[in-house]
């Protein structure tokens, strides 16, 4: 199968049965390093427009852009990852046919969805970015890179929902495999479209819509010709109403929980636009060394989220505790390892991007201030995977609102104005990061999630 899931003669399932961190391990690696891949797309983009385009071509390839894509398309990430829970129990539970439907009932929800996010995001970019207060400097830059992209989100799309599909039936390694020569792509068509045919950055976007083509064609050839119980065949398409009403259950509110991240997000991107171009670029610099930490909890999230979901349809509750516990371990050496590293190294990796001294400076800090306290989020992370992987998906969604969205833009509404500096917009990260873990501990710890999860599933 190819797969992370290791199934012996007899059938054995790795995820249900086997050693928990070895089996972690070996899923999370592969969605880690995939995740890297995935995330190199933006990054390519934006070291080249940088270094052979300027400073505003890296503020406009980040920045405004990057929150505006990320608050559709991490929607529709949320909204699938309750199609991915259900193929997951399914899997996990031996249940092939009702597994095929899910899968097939996925697929015509994601194609429903990309036809709406092309007609929203080329018609309301440039409202949009005037609405963030983009810089008349970079709004052009900005405009043509969220139109070309949105022009190709039909297979951004499609690309999320293959690699989702593999991995909740715990095939981390291929969608991995497909990234990598998707990311060697990018690079070359980067060169050729930015530096090559001088096109700056329409140049990047259409090297990155390109680069997802190939990425779709790969993971869809995969899953056509696999002979297990999630082969997609194209006269199976069809919506399952009661599987899609399942999958919304769990998806909505994970959809509107990332909505409402983004729109924290796009609502502090706009108090970093007001700090000028130089800030805009600095933030974004760092924000392509931040997603390090991101891709790297990202992915233990989804290997938490996809251990749980098997475990929890075979119904092996004890078991499912016991990765939580494995993962938290996981997580906090990780994370502490890594901000070690960023703020060691922050100068050399942020001069990868431009060599403006002053735009380094600005990102620098804005490390010092945010990199120091990543071992606070990890358990944001971890809970809320594996209590969405159990099928409760409110919860998380409501603690993540609260601590983190609600927090933050009060925050930025009260305490920016009266002190607007870099440092007081930095710190609310780790400050709601803080909040948002001791909700979540409480919820884990007494909020009779796992007994209302059993519930439902009968």
């Amino acid at each position: 199968m190819g797969s992370a899931v290791k199934k012996s003669a007899a059938g054995v399932n790795g995820i249900t049965e086997g050693v928990i961190w070895k089996q972690l391990l070996g899923f999370f690696f592969p969605i880690l390093l995939g995740t890297f891949f995935q995330q190199l797309y933006n990054t390519v983009d934006a070291v080249i427009v940088g270094n052979f385009v300027g400073k505003e071509a890296l503020a406009a390839v980040g920045g405004s852009t990057s929150q505006l894509i990320n608050l559709l398309i991490g929607f529709f990430t949320g909204l699938a990852s309750g199609g991915s829970v259900i193929i997951a129990q399914f899997y996990g539970a031996g249940r092939r046919k009702d597994t095929s439907h899910a899968v097939h009932t996925l697929i015509c929800l994601g194609l429903i969805v990309s036809v709406l996010f092309t007609v929203v995001g080329i018609a309301f970019a440039r409202p949009a970015l005037q609405a963030m207060a983009v810089p008349d400097s970079i709004m052009e830059y900005s405009v043509t890179y969220t139109r070309i992209y949105f022009g190709g989100v039909t297979f951004t799309v499609l690309y999320n929902i293959g690699s989702a599909i593999l991995r909740s039936i715990g095939d981390a390694k291929r969608p991995l495999y497909f990234l990598i020569v998707c990311c060697l792509a990018n690079v070359v068509l980067d060169l050729v479209f930015v530096v090559g045919f001088k096109m700056e950055v329409a140049g990047a976007a259409i090297a990155t819509v390109l680069c997802q083509v190939i990425s779709v064609i790969l993971t869809f050839a995969a899953l056509m010709r696999t002979t297990d119980c999630y082969r997609v065949v194209l006269k199976r398409l069809r919506i399952d109403w009661a599987l899609l009403k399942s999958m919304l259950r769990i998806g909505i509110p994970v959809g509107f929980q990332s909505t409402l991240y983004s729109i924290s997000n796009i609502l502090i991107q706009s108090t970093i636009n007001s700090f000028g171009t130089d800030t805009i670029a600095g933030w974004t610099a760092y924000g392509k060394v931040d997603s390090l930490f991101w891709m790297m909890l990202s992915a233990l999230g989804i290997a938490i989220t996809t251990f749980v979901g098997q475990n929890f349809g075979a119904g092996k509750y004890d078991r499912v505790r016991k990765s939580v516990r494995v993962a938290l371990g996981m997580g906090f050496a990780m994370a502490g390892l890594l901000s070690v590293i960023l703020l060691l190294t922050r100068r050399f990796t942020l001069g990868l991007f431009t060599s403006d001294q002053n735009v380094i400076a600005l990102g620098s800090e804005m490390m010092l201030y945010m990199s120091t306290f990543y071992v606070t989020y990890v358990p944001i992370e971890i809970f809320s995977g594996a209590i969405k992987g159990a099928g409760d998906s409110v919860a998380p969604m409501l603690i993540t609102l609260i601590g983190i969205c609600v927090f933050r833009v009060a925050w930025v509404l009260i305490l920016i104005p009266i002190w607007h500096n870099l440092f007081t917009l930095a710190i609310s990260y780790p400050v709601s990061w803080v909040l948002t873990s001791a909700i979540f501990f409480l919820y884990y710890f007494k909020g009779g999630w796992m007994e209302k999860c059993i519930r439902l599933q009968k």
